[in-house]
């Protein structure tokens, strides 16, 4: 039989141990595209919106620093984040993500009682971003291989 298109050979592909699944691999451009957002939205517009719409219009500067000190471990994490492989990284990055929507939370809760609609609107944006990226994370280590499920070769037998 000649070789034609239905019946000509096709490279037989192995599963690699590093391959991620289908579903990790659409949720990951979220997270990417979530993580970053957060991030310059953190840094940089947050301090200027605040310093806009406060009415103690406080140091747009100092707000910056003060947000990349805050930030630093999120720094620290973002190359994991942006991999999305590491099942254990991913699962820290969760328990951060998870630290910093707490502490939007309150400064939510915060702002409601003291500050205009104006402000609060800010930090929603914030509170909002942090959900989707703990969203994405949940989803994400959900579908990645399991920690804890290690096939070992046996070793050979000493003499």
């Amino acid at each position: 039989m000649p070789d034609t298109p239905d019946n000509a050979a096709r490279p037989v592909t192995l599963p690699s141990a590093k391959s991620t699944p289908p579903a990790a691999q659409r949720i990951t451009p979220w997270l990417q595209g979530a993580w970053l957002t957060w991030l310059v939205y953190r840094l940089l517009c947050l301090p200027t919106l605040v310093h806009l719409v406060n009415v103690n219009h406080p140091d747009i500067l100092g707000g910056m620093v003060w947000q990349g000190l805050w930030l630093l471990p999120a720094f620290i994490l973002t190359p994991w984040m942006w991999r999305a492989r590491s099942p254990y990284a991913l699962l820290l990055g969760s328990m951060l993500t998870l630290i910093y929507l707490g502490a939007s939370g309150v400064v939510l809760f915060i702002r409601v009682y003291g500050s205009g609609m104006a402000e609060l609107m800010i930090y929603i944006v914030d509170f909002v971003l942090l959900l989707l990226i703990n969203t994405c994370l949940f989803i994400l280590l959900k579908r990645l291989p399991s920690m804890n499920k290690v096939v070992k070769k046996p070793r050979p037998p000493r003499y």
